[in-house]
């Protein structure tokens, strides 16, 4: 079983987002832990905003104090819903999070069945529960509950941190010694299904590559050529060819390595486990800076290209713990450099989407909670407020956006301190 945790203080954008999969089927919610049932048993994302409310209202210094955690266990290990519960309060307890409210969410719309869970890591007293140890508590309590429920272990390969390649310094000299140590063995190591793909890959070590194409005795031939480049991404050495560096750095060796990595990773559990991860950061972040480094804590790096308008053009995710490079298209649409320039250039809100479908949310029973399934109470995220008011008597007139910039704005006067009088 393999766990992500996404670090924000978008909470309307993660509980949004996971309505959004159970109002098309995709998703359904298998507990409330420490979170109290509503009077009528309808639920909403403006019911779960007010339970979460006494505890970020309670500390307003916690920059990021929303926790977004995906769990995801391997497809062969066929848990059902009771087993999944059990997983996700176990997970909770071992990371030191029982007595925290929480939302388990079962997600069903990719080729593995995984488990979301909404939480804060804002006590009710206002302190926060320390983080600087998560991922390796995290990982730990995988490992456990894998041992204790029978799954099948993790296959987590070692991080980039872990092999011997060193980023290309050209003010060093002995650039081709360099590139040598990298692009001779990088292929090795990590699965990558094109040039562009092996190019997002060789700009994490200051290292391009070009195919140049000609004529020898009248018939056409091709070759690849490397660059040092500097810290600004431009070339900054002359050109080696491959044929320096042996056969792996070569055209055919390359095109060879495409086609093998295309049929590893078509059938590879990865690209569900990034694509669940890419989403869980994106419901808590709302930038590109952000999100990128959320993701580079889970070991992934990210490579936005862009043209001279700044319009977002290309968008490669390269994963370190299972050495594999993705286009965002492969991910699907959702995560396509198109849906990335809307989102982080023009503003796009995600979870909101741009169809009258997309902007419909369950408004419902809790799924395994209750005895009764009401699927066509849908609202607009507009509406999407309980109708009755005894539940919680201000819920109406509350605008959750407007509150999240209320409490953004708090923690920087607090940091700002008082002005010299």
């Amino acid at each position: 079983m393999i766990a992500k945790i996404g670090k924000g203080a978008n909470l309307y954008g993660v509980i949004t987002y996971n309505f959004q999969k159970v109002a098309s089927d995709d998703g359904e919610i298998l507990a409330l832990i420490n979170v109290p049932e509503s009077v009528n048993g309808v639920y909403s994302v403006a019911y779960f905003m007010k339970c979460f409310d006494p505890y970020l209202s309670a500390n307003n210094k916690t920059e990021k104090p929303i926790r977004h955690i995906s769990l995801n266990p391997d497809p062969g290990d066929n848990l059902n819903d009771e087993q999944l519960t059990a997983i996700a309060k176990e997970y909770m307890v071992k990371i030191d999070f029982d007595n925290q409210p929480y939302i388990v969410f079962k997600h069903t719309d990719i080729e593995r069945t995984h488990i979301h869970i909404v939480t804060t890591c804002v006590r009710s007293d206002g302190t926060k529960i320390p983080d600087y140890n998560d991922h390796k508590r995290s990982m730990a309590a995988c490992r456990d509950i894998e041992k204790r429920y029978g799954l099948l272990p993790a296959t987590e390969k070692i991080g980039q941190e872990n092999l011997n390649f060193r980023p290309v310094d050209y003010r060093k000299g002995n650039i081709k010694s360099q590139i040598s140590s990298v692009v001779r063995y990088l292929p090795q190591y990590y699965q990558f299904q094109t040039l562009g793909a092996y190019n997002a890959l060789l700009s994490l070590f200051n290292i391009t590559v070009e195919e140049v194409k000609g004529e020898i005795n009248g018939q056409p031939k091709s070759g690849l050529v490397y660059f040092a480049l500097d810290e600004s991404g431009n070339k900054a050495s002359n050109p080696f060819k491959a044929s320096l560096f042996g056969k792996m750095a070569g055209i055919e060796y390359l095109k060879n390595h495409f086609e093998k990595s295309k049929i590893a990773m078509k059938s590879s559990p990865v690209k569900s486990i990034l694509k669940n991860t890419c989403e869980a950061i994106l419901a808590v972040t709302d930038n590109e800076a952000e999100f990128k480094k959320q993701m580079s804590r889970q070991g992934i790096n990210i490579l936005v290209r862009r043209n001279k308008e700044n319009r977002i053009y290309g968008i490669t995710f390269i994963d370190h713990e299972s050495r594999t490079v993705w286009n965002g298209s492969q991910l699907g649409k959702e995560l396509s450099a198109n849906f990335f320039n809307e989102y982080w250039t023009n503003g796009l809100k995600y979870g909101n989407g741009n169809s009258s479908e997309s902007n419909n949310v369950l408004t419902g029973s809790v799924h395994h909670l209750f005895d009764f399934i009401d699927r066509d109470v849908f609202t607009n995220l507009t509406e999407n407020f309980i109708e009755d008011e005894s539940v919680f008597p201000s819920i109406q007139g509350d605008d959750y956006e407007e509150i999240d910039f209320e409490r953004r704005m708090k923690r920087k006067k607090k940091k700002r301190g008082p002005r010299p009088g």
